[in-house]
């Protein structure tokens, strides 16, 4: 490509009443850093997120460091600080200045009610790189990439995964590109880019892409429309690349569906682990399919150093109408029971409930967390997000007190959208409930 092109790729803050870092690293931003290194171009990593905390909790996760930052209209009322979490605006001034002048930058987006964080950062990037190209993708931009095109400040949208469609974008901004293909599956991309990160204390590992299931609520299907899995020995060998360079103990898998056919896949892995020698200690942040726990699967996960088990059940209503397809009758209930008889303590199996789901009376989720710790487990309360274009988005507008479909904002969890008798002294109950 003659003179390589200068690359910036910015993760931005997060703009919330709440922020905390459970195993969260910009993987897919990392892996396409690492693509781009591979073809030619030089990379700078401005992450907003790659801070220590401000208060650890064990395995490298706690709060991110919080400004207070104004409240936006759509979000007034609630009784908690808005704020900008991450690097403060003078760092991330300082760290712009130290990056040569890039040809484009590239900018990765999560949650949709998150946008403030990717405006902020994209006009302070042109405002110290004026007449550069700004390219964002990611989450935002693939579930609302209308309102991204209008609020962002970005110059082209991208939507689904970046490597597919990255050289496009990059020829349309007046870059040099490669003549080949860009890849079409995770295995021809090179290991992700963690020597950008600054404050790195787990190993983020993905053994597949996207999740077969198409459950209600969720939105995997629209971000990686292909499910994907890598070959097991391919995710052995980076783990022990990982260890072998990083020395870093802990693992947090980013997989949606990490447990499907695990004779093939999860257990393959953690056998050759086992007859390498190599030791880790594994966190699932994403939830497991509790129905694929079985007897043999338990023992592995306790015998392969599981430290973090987080189940996915969202709610142990059953004569409801399922959200899912993680959970039948009785299946929570041997799930558990195998994770005991493998020596898991009740502290360290969380069990997902979803609250404040369109339709959802509150007895529900009582009942729920008093079911979850009468089977021996730890209740995790997870809040709902309307999210637009999955298959519960209809009802979540029909049922929510607020026009969600004007502003993504207006998608906060912490608003408790769907649920129109919400009230703080509510949620406070529900979570002492859950934590007593």
């Amino acid at each position: 490509m003659g003179t390589s092109p200068v690359l910036l790729l910015i993760n931005p803050w997060i703009y919330d009443f709440a922020a905390y870092d459970f195993f969260a690293r910009p993987l897919g931003l990392l892996y396409l850093a690492s693509f781009l290194e591979s073809q030619g171009y030089q990379v700078h990593l401005l992450d907003c997120l790659d801070t220590p905390h401000t208060q650890d909790r064990a395995f490298g996760v706690g709060r991110y460091p919080k400004e207070t930052a104004p409240t936006p209209p759509a979000l007034h009322g609630i009784p908690r600080r808005y704020g900008r979490y991450g690097i403060t605006a003078a760092d991330f001034r300082a760290r712009l200045a130290a990056i040569p002048k890039p040809d484009a930058i590239l900018v990765t987006s999560l949650m949709t009610y998150w946008y403030p964080g990717v405006q902020a950062a994209i006009l302070s990037a042109q405002e110290q790189f004026p007449g550069t190209p700004v390219i964002m993708g990611g989450i935002y931009a693939t579930l609302c990439p209308e309102h991204a095109r209008a609020h962002s400040a970005a110059d082209m949208v991208v939507t689904g995964p970046g490597e597919e469609s990255i050289f496009k974008h990059l020829a349309a901004a007046g870059l040099p590109v490669p003549a080949g293909p860009a890849p079409d599956n995770s295995d021809a991309l090179p290991y992700p880019a963690l020597h950008l990160l600054s404050h790195l204390s787990y190993l983020p590992i993905l053994t597949s892409r996207g999740c077969p299931l198409n459950c209600l609520y969720c939105a995997s299907r629209l971000l990686q429309p292909h499910y994907r899995r890598r070959p097991p020995l391919a995710v052995v060998e980076e783990l022990g690349y990982w260890q072998e360079r990083l020395r870093l103990q802990d693992v947090a898998f980013y997989d949606d569906a990490l447990l499907l056919d695990p004779e093939n896949h999860l257990l393959v892995i953690l056998e050759e682990l086992a007859r390498r020698g190599l030791s880790f200690r594994f966190h699932t942040p994403n939830g497991l399919h509790t129905r694929l726990i079985t007897p043999e699967v338990a023992r592995w996960l306790q015998r392969s150093g599981f430290a973090t088990l987080r189940l996915g059940v969202e709610t142990t209503a059953l004569g409801l109408e399922r959200l899912d397809q993680k959970i039948q009758a009785g299946e929570l209930e041997e799930a558990l029971a195998n994770l005991r008889e493998a020596g898991f303590r009740p502290e360290e199996i969380g069990v997902y409930l979803l609250i404040g789901l369109p339709g959802q009376e509150e007895e529900e989720v009582v009942n729920s967390i008093l079911r979850v710790k009468e089977l021996g487990a730890a209740p995790v309360l997870a809040q709902y997000s309307p999210i637009p274009g999955t298959a519960l988005w209809p009802q979540a507008v029909a049922a929510s007190r607020y026009d969600l479909e004007s502003d993504p904002l207006l998608h906060n969890n912490s608003l408790f959208p769907c649920w129109p008798q919400f009230s703080w002294e509510r949620y406070t109950r529900l979570k002492r409930l859950a934590k007593n």
